[in-house]
């Protein structure tokens, strides 16, 4: 599985299991995927698609902040965010 698709994958579970709602009380996961390594111009991250700026301001950041670091990597990787949510039966 290539790294975009490993993203794609993780927005869709945390997207299922609703962390992308901004009705949720659960913070935010990182798109973090244990990936971590910068392209060959340094600028992104191959496995979260973030850039060192977004890695670093992560930690503090809130919920609006890190959904839009969440938006900025889907756009980067091409991936739809937040990724729709299935219907349940």
């Amino acid at each position: 599985m290539n790294a975009i698709n490993s993203i794609a994958a993780r927005a869709r579970l945390l997207g299922e299991a609703g962390f992308f709602d901004p009705n949720s009380g659960e913070g935010v996961p990182s798109p973090c995927i244990s990936v971590c390594r910068m392209n060959a111009e340094g600028s992104l991250c191959e496995g979260c698609f973030r850039t060192i700026p977004e890695i670093r301001a992560w930690a503090q950041a809130d919920s609006a902040q890190r959904l839009a670091i969440w938006a900025a990597l889907a756009q980067r990787a091409g991936f739809h965010f937040p990724p729709a949510r299935e219907e349940q039966p």
